[in-house]
C-alpha cells in the first residue's frame, strides 16, 4: 500500500502491517516458550517418574546411613566345657593412614598420651604395608578407661585416630591347643578375593578377621556368623540422630569337642622339652580325644597382627614350632609298622600264626646283609613272637614273600599315604612307597633290597602321627574305620540346641576274625611280656601296644649305631601305638617324640600316662611306669 505524504512534510507508519508482525513474533514466542515448558515439563515427568526411585535413594543415603551389624563367633569349648576360645570387648586406639600427614610423627604425639611399645609400632608398620591406606588400623589394643579418658580430652588434636569398640578373641589355654583351635587373623588380600568369589564378601562387612588355622580356618563360617544390618539416620554433621530399623546379627555356632582339656594338658606336660607328637582317638566313632604337637606356639600373638619379630622367632626356630606335627609331620613308622604288616601276610595268605623262622640276627640279600637289632637273634620266631620281641629278621623274610606291591596294597585300606579327612585343613598325605610311586617320584624302577627296608618301616615310608592313630583305632575296632573328627558337637548360639557331628564309617575292611585276634594277642603281649612291658608294670586294664624306633640318617653297612656319637637332631625317633582295654578298645592312640632313641624308654611312659588317665581318672602314670622310663 503506498505510503500517504501530507504537505507538513510527516510520515505516517502502516498500522495494520505492524500489528501482523506483532502477532507473528508473539506466535514465535508463545510455540518457544510452550517448548520450554514442555521440555521442563517432561523433564520433571523424566526425574518425578522414571527416576524418582535414584533420586529418591541418593536423598535417603544423604540422611540415612547402613551400618553393618558385626556378629559375635562362635565359642569353643572341649568336652567337658572349658572355653578355648572366645570373645571380649576392648578399646584399640586407631589410625586411618590416609586422613592423616606424617604418620610416624603422629604415633610419637600418641605416645605421649598412651603407653606405644616398640611391638605395638612394629606390628602396626607391618599392617600398614599389607593394607591400604584408607583401612583404620590399630596402634594399640586394650586400652584401659585411663587411656580412653586421655585420648579423649585431646582427640581435636588428632584427625584420623579414633576409639573404636572391638570385640578380640582370645586363647586361654596358649601354646596347649595351638595346633587345634588355630588362631584369626587380618582378611589379606587373597582372602578378600575368594570370599567375593564365592559371593560371601556381603557377610564381611565390618569384620577385619578371618580363621587361619585349625577350627578357626575349617569351621570358619560356622563360627563367623550372619552379619546384622542397622539403618542410622544422621544430621547434617554426619552424627547419629536415631536408629530406624536394625536386623540383628546371629552369632556364630559354639563347637563342642571330643578332647578332654585334662588329658591334653597331661600329654602336653609329660612331653617335656621334647618335640613330638601325639593323637588319640575313640576307635568307635573316630573322635579325636587328644591331638598334641609340641612345641606350640601363643595363638594370641596373632589376633592383633604379629609384629616382625615375634614372627621371625617363631619362623626360624629350629624346633619348628609352626608346624602341626600330629597333622603334618611325616615319619617313618619303625616297628610299629610290624602288626600291619602281620596282619596284611595274615589276609593274603602268605603267613599262618604258626610258621616260623630260626633267626641267625640278619638276612642276606644279595651281597647285602641286613641285621636284626639283636646280635644272634631271636631264635624260632612265629608271628606271636615276631611282634612281642620285635623281630627284623621275621618282617625281612616276609617282605621279600609279600612284595612291594601287595604290601602298598593292603597299607592303602588303612589309611597309609591318604589324607584322612579330619576336620582340620593342612593335612599331609604322607608316602606310601609302590613301584608305580617310584616310577613317577624318580623315574627308576623298584629293588627289592627296598622292600626289606619298607617291611620294618623304614625305607620311602613317611606317615602322620595322625595316619598312624588311625590305622591303630582301625585294628582295634576289628576293621571298621572312621573318619577322625575334632568337633562332637555344633551348638546354635541362641536357641543352645546340639548338633553331633556324626561318626562317619570309611570303609569296612570285612578281615578275618580269627586273623585280627592274633595281632590283638600279640600287642597284649608286647605290654606283658615284650618291648614294652616295663611301661606298663602294675598297670589295672589289659592293653595291647607295639614300640618302634625310627632312623633319622642312614647308618653304612657294618657300623653300629651309637646315640652318644650322634648329634642330637640326627637321633633316632621313639614311637609307640596302643589301645585299650584289650577286649573293648576305647582309645587309641600314636605318638613320636623325635630324636629320643628308643621308643620302649621315651614313647611308651606317655601312652602310660595317657591310658592311665582317660580309663582309671590318673593324673599321672604309674611310678613303675617312671621307674622304668629311668632304666
Amino acid at each position: 500500500m503506498p505510503r500517504m505524504l501530507f504537505s507538513s512534510g510527516i510520515e505516517f507508519r502502516d498500522s495494520q502491517r505492524e500489528q501482523h508482525q506483532f502477532k507473528g513474533r508473539l506466535a514465535v514466542m508463545a510455540v518457544f516458550v510452550l517448548l520450554m515448558f514442555s521440555v521442563l515439563l517432561g523433564r520433571f515427568v523424566y526425574l518425578q517418574m522414571t527416576q524418582h526411585e535414584h533420586y529418591h535413594t541418593l536423598a535417603e543415603a544423604n540422611r540415612i546411613s547402613i551400618l553393618p551389624a558385626t556378629p559375635g563367633r562362635g565359642l569353643i569349648t572341649d568336652r567337658n566345657g572349658l572355653e578355648l576360645a572366645y570373645n571380649y570387648t576392648g578399646h584399640t586406639l586407631e589410625i586411618t593412614p590416609a586422613k592423616v600427614g606424617d604418620v610416624n610423627a603422629v604415633i610419637d604425639r600418641l605416645g605421649e598420651i598412651v603407653e606405644i611399645s616398640p611391638r605395638d609400632r612394629r606390628r602396626f608398620r607391618k599392617l600398614l604395608d599389607e593394607s591400604k591406606s584408607f583401612e583404620s588400623l590399630p596402634i594399640r589394643a586394650r586400652l584401659s578407661d585411663e587411656e580412653i579418658a586421655r585420648f579423649a580430652a585431646r582427640r581435636y588434636r588428632f584427625p584420623g585416630v579414633e576409639i573404636k569398640a572391638r570385640l578380640f578373641r582370645l586363647y586361654p589355654q596358649g601354646d596347649l591347643f595351638s595346633h587345634v583351635i588355630g588362631y584369626i587373623g587380618r582378611i589379606n588380600q587373597r582372602e578378600l578375593e575368594r570370599l567375593e568369589e564365592n559371593d560371601e564378601l556381603p557377610n564381611y562387612r565390618g569384620t577385619d578377621y578371618i580363621g587361619k588355622m585349625g577350627l578357626e580356618q575349617s569351621y570358619e563360617r560356622l563360627l563367623h556368623g550372619t552379619t546384622g544390618v542397622e539403618q542410622v539416620e544422621i544430621d547434617s554433621a554426619g552424627r547419629a540422630v536415631r536408629t530406624l530399623s536394625r536386623v540383628p546379627p546371629v552369632s556364630g555356632a559354639n563347637l563342642v569337642l571330643k578332647i578332654d582339656a585334662g588329658l591334653q594338658a597331661l600329654v602336653f606336660k609329660a612331653f617335656g622339652n621334647r618335640r613330638g607328637a601325639l593323637v588319640a582317638l575313640d576307635p568307635e566313632t573316630g573322635g579325636v580325644l587328644a591331638f598334641v604337637s609340641k612345641p606350640g606356639f601363643d595363638p594370641n600373638l596373632f589376633v592383633d597382627g604379629i609384629d616382625p619379630q615375634s614372627w621371625n622367632e617363631l619362623r626360624n626356630s629350629p624346633d619348628r614350632p609352626m608346624l602341626n606335627r600330629a597333622l603334618a609331620g611325616t615319619y617313618p613308622p619303625g616297628s610299629t609298622f610290624k602288626p600291619f604288616m602281620a596282619l596284611a601276610a595274615l589276609t593274603y595268605g602268605k603267613r599262618t600264626p604258626q610258621q616260623g623262622i630260626a633267626d641267625p640276627g640278619y638276612f642276606w640279600m644279595g651281597n647285602h646283609q641286613f641285621r636284626d637289632d639283636v646280635v644272634g637273634g631271636h631264635g624260632w620266631v612265629d608271628m606271636h613272637k615276631s611282634i612281642v620281641v620285635s623281630c627284623d629278621t621275621y618282617y625281612y623274610v616276609l617282605a621279600n614273600d609279600l612284595g612291594i606291591d601287595a604290601i602298598a596294597r593292603f597299607m592303602s585300606q588303612l589309611g597309609f599315604g591318604s589324607r584322612s579327612g579330619i576336620d582340620l585343613s593342612g593335612e599331609a598325605t604322607g608316602t606310601l612307597p609302590s613301584r608305580e610311586w617310584k616310577k613317577k617320584r624318580f623315574k627308576r624302577d623298584w629293588f627289592a633290597g627296598e622292600t626289606v627296608s619298607v617291611a620294618i618301616g623304614q625305607g620311602y615310608n613317611a606317615y602322620t602321627p595322625l595316619q598312624l592313630a588311625s590305622a591303630m583305632a582301625t585294628v582295634a575296632n576289628d576293621g571298621i574305620m572312621f573318619r577322625p573328627h575334632v568337633v562332637d558337637y555344633i551348638e546354635d548360639a541362641r536357641t543352645k540346641i546340639r548338633t553331633p557331628v556324626e561318626p562317619r564309617p570309611l570303609r569296612n575292611l570285612e578281615w578275618k576274625p580269627e586273623h585280627v585276634a592274633v595281632i590283638k594277642r600279640a600287642m597284649v603281649g608286647v605290654n606283658l611280656q615284650g618291648t614294652s612291658a616295663t611301661a606298663f608294670v602294675g598297670a589295672g586294664y589289659s592293653s595291647g601296644g607295639k614300640t618302634g624306633t625310627s632312623q633319622v640318617i642312614g647308618i653304612k653297612q657294618g657300623e653300629k649305631y651309637i646315640e652318644s656319637r650322634v648329634a642330637e637332631r640326627h637321633r633316632d625317633h621313639a614311637l609307640f601305638i596302643a589301645y585299650a582295654p584289650a577286649d573293648k578298645p576305647k582309645i587309641a592312640l600314636a605318638l613320636i617324640v623325635e630324636n629320643a632313641g628308643f621308643g620302649a624308654k621315651a614313647a611308651a611312659p606317655i601312652a602310660r600316662q595317657v591310658l592311665d588317665y582317660y580309663l582309671l581318672g590318673k593324673e599321672a602314670g604309674a611310678s613303675e611306669a617312671a621307674r622304668g622310663a629311668q632304666q
